[in-house]
């Protein structure tokens, strides 16, 4: 069956002139408009959907990916405020919506807020939710020391940062481990340091068994981030050149600058070095 505010691989039962009717399961056929249909499938074909409901609510298919998919958490924009809500841009054509009992605060247009998909099951209709903490440690949290996971920044705390682990569990990344500027809602990986005895999660940002950060790299990457990522330094430059922009001997430079490469955190070019994007 075909599962709402889901990526689905469906079969085309019949092609007609606004596209092709997809066997939905109990759902029926579901409609992919033609604007979103290959030139080149044929009936009895299977496609990759993203099933959700249109404008006139009615369930349909769409090739495009939304921004946020059911059980996700992400940072979304309000475009529109009216009586009953807000409505945000997820990346398809009819805007997602949060009623007023799912926003902290009053919702307003052109701000983001980090909200988890679910279906309201009072007009059974997907929506969108800024209590995010209502779909966070519902179930153990089952990882392995060192396995990578997606995260979501969520907040800055007085030990580092808050983050959504996997859309589903909340770690910490300690401020004394984080080499990187960090935003609100960035998405990026992370691998478990520890799961400690009350199940909350402490994150690294490095893969572990990588050579940690030093106080001088730190200073390498305060640098990059407030020269808008990158610094026109190598290790073939003068040593007069690196200690008159960073204070530090051309030998210091060339072993912090191995550390960071090594931690993925820049990008070594012809003449200079990259801050890697996050």
């Amino acid at each position: 069956m075909a599962e709402i505010g889901k990526t689905n691989n469906l079969r085309v039962v019949k092609k007609i002139s606004i596209g092709c009717y997809l066997d939905g399961g109990e759902h029926g056929e579901i409609l992919i408009p033609r604007r979103y249909v290959p030139e080149d499938i044929k009936v009895d074909e299977y496609i990759d959907v993203f099933i959700y409901f249109d404008s006139e609510d009615r369930i349909i298919a769409t090739t495009e990916e939304p921004k946020i998919k059911l059980g996700e958490i992400a940072m979304l924009k309000v475009v529109s405020v009216t009586h009953a809500g807000a409505f945000l841009d997820w990346g398809l054509p009819k805007d997602i919506f949060v009623p007023f009992k799912e926003q902290k605060q009053r919702m307003e247009v052109d701000k983001w807020y980090i909200v988890a998909l679910y279906i309201d099951y009072e007009t059974n209709r997907l929506a969108a939710s800024a209590k995010v903490d209502k779909f966070i440690d519902n179930t153990p949290p089952e990882y392995e020391v060192g396995q990578e996971v997606d995260i979501l920044i969520y907040n800055k705390t007085d030990l580092g940062y808050s983050a959504i682990v996997n859309n589903a569990h909340w770690g910490v990344i300690y401020e004394n481990e984080v080499f990187r500027h960090l935003s609100r809602g960035k998405q990026l990986k992370a691998y478990i340091k520890k799961i400690r005895d009350d199940e909350k999660i402490d994150l690294i940002l490095q893969k572990p068994g990588y050579e940690k950060v030093d106080d001088i790299s730190k200073s390498i990457l305060d640098k990059l981030e407030k020269n808008n990522g990158v610094l026109w330094l190598t290790d073939k430059s003068a040593p007069e050149e690196i200690y008159g922009l960073l204070g530090i001997s051309k030998k210091v430079f060339k072993k912090a600058i191995g550390a960071l490469y090594k931690a993925k955190l820049i990008t070594l070019e012809e003449k200079g070095i990259r801050l890697v994007e996050v």
